[in-house]
């Protein structure tokens, strides 16, 4: 008898430390509610992520077997459950955030301690960052080494009769949040992936920056898979085998837009890596600077920024999209940390710590990752990249169709105007929209300053 930790992976399918244990023998399968751990996640990924616990019970019992839970710190907890089931080893998966490691370890020699062995398998990358250079100078030369790495498929569900025969009682908590969460479990991202798969993925790399087709067709123009990838419901293998299959079917501008879904899952891969190496990326520039960078960190201009009132249409229509449903395009992702670290000259952290607060895919490698390459503290080859919320609106939203789903202020004003809003003289933006806010910072001063600031930082200047 074996025990199976279930951590970041409430999934049976393409599960790699549970393949393995219901390779070694019969498996019991266990969840340990840790708050000092849960209560890391913002309320809203919580609540989804219980209610990944909920569906994988569910799953269980459809097995005739049953998931053990327990509240309690996972060292604790799990040398009990090894002596109450006479389990030999304990499987897990590995994660790479710093306060995970250290529970991991802390789990290792408790176990040890009892004579109970431990397996832990690679399942949250496609590729162990162990396997790779230590750094990398930009993504291209991580993508072309990652890339020469053999995949595996992905792993089957461990059939009925390697799951012990068990029932428990205890359940976790399935609190309500403000917005309304996506269908839960391993079912809910499998149908969120067969629709990508079924409507998009063969024109992904033509409309994912489209901003008009992310109101009208969400699902299709994008995978909106990131909620399901960071909480564990499904498996990294699983979606590359999924897009593999569908690569392979297909030709000439098909093959290009799926080899570019493909693609974007080595960015996942790379701030996994980043953060395996550097176990500080949340709090520490990955870049090292000869001077400070002089954050400004204005408290009102913070404020605006999180309710979506800069007066920068595009900035605001993300920040209420992240707000209202818990998710942000991309696009406008990457626009509005440009814009609080860049435009507003505020410490990303803050940023990074709304963002964990807000996201139902909030990943603690990719958001941090991500929010240091878009504040040029990360790995980014350009010393200062600064992203001009006016021409991206002009570009991806040309319609203002993003804009005007999510600012209805400015639902009744010409789409140039829209557009064109922080340059417009005051007295015509009052005439035009007189409900919604003037920009709070000069579009050109804001651009200007930051790049003086960051070529003092850099020693520039």
């Amino acid at each position: 008898m074996d025990l199976f930790w279930h951590r970041r992976d409430p999934r049976t399918r393409d599960n790699a430390g549970l393949a393995a244990a219901a390779r070694a023998g019969t498996v019991v399968p266990v969840f340990v509610y840790d708050s000092s751990l849960l209560n890391t996640m913002g309320d809203r990924q919580r609540a989804l992520y219980l209610r990944h616990i909920k569906a994988l019970e569910r799953r269980y019992r459809e097995l005739d077997s049953d998931l053990v839970v327990r509240a309690g710190d996972p060292d604790d907890v799990l040398v009990d459950l090894a002596a109450e089931y006479g389990a030999d080893t304990v499987f897990y998966n590995t994660h790479y955030r710093a306060a995970q490691r250290n529970r991991q370890r802390a789990v290792e020699d408790a176990l040890s301690g009892a004579g109970v062995d431990t397996d832990a398998r690679t399942d949250l990358v496609l590729v162990g960052p162990e396997k790779l250079e230590r750094s990398y100078p930009n993504h291209s030369q991580f993508h072309n080494d990652w890339e020469a790495v053999p995949k595996r498929g992905s792993y089957a569900e461990p059939d009925a009769d390697a799951l012990a025969g068990i029932s428990d009682g205890k359940t976790v908590p399935e609190p309500e949040v403000d917005i309304e969460l996506p269908a839960a479990g391993y079912r809910g991202a499998r149908d969120r992936l067969d629709t990508f798969v079924d409507h998009g993925i063969t024109s992904y790399n033509d409309t994912r920056d489209d901003l008009r087709m992310a109101v009208e067709e969400p699902t299709h123009a994008v995978s909106r898979l990131s909620p399901y990838l960071a909480t564990g419901a499904i498996g990294i293998r699983e979606v590359w085998a999924t897009a593999s299959e569908v690569y392979d079917a297909v030709h000439g501008g098909e093959r290009r837009n799926v080899d570019k879904y493909r693609y974007e899952l080595s960015w996942r891969e790379q701030m996994y890596h980043l953060l395996y190496y550097n176990p500080d990326l949340a709090v520490s520039n990955y870049k090292s600077f000869p001077n400070d960078i002089e954050w400004h960190n204005d408290d009102d201009a913070f404020e605006a920024w999180t309710r979506g009132e800069t007066g920068y249409p595009l900035v605001d229509a993300g920040m209420r999209q992240l707000n209202q449903e818990g998710y942000i395009h991309n696009r406008p992702r990457q626009v509005v940390a440009s814009f609080l670290s860049k435009h507003l000259l505020i410490d990303w952290r803050r940023g990074a710590r709304y963002f964990t607060k807000q996201l139902l895919d909030h990943d603690y490698a990719s958001n941090h990752g991500g929010w240091q390459w878009v504040a040029s503290t990360g790995t980014d080859s350009v010393d200062v990249r600064i992203f001009d919320p006016v021409s991206q609106a002009s570009k991806y939203d040309e319609g203002a169709t993003y804009i005007r789903e999510y600012v209805p202020e400015l639902e009744g004003v010409p789409t140039g105007k829209v557009i064109e809003w922080p340059t417009l003289a005051r007295d015509e933006r009052e005439s035009l929209a007189p409900e919604y806010t003037h920009p709070i910072v000069d579009r050109n001063e804001g651009y200007e300053r930051a790049q003086r600031t960051f070529e003092r930082a850099l020693g520039k200047r």
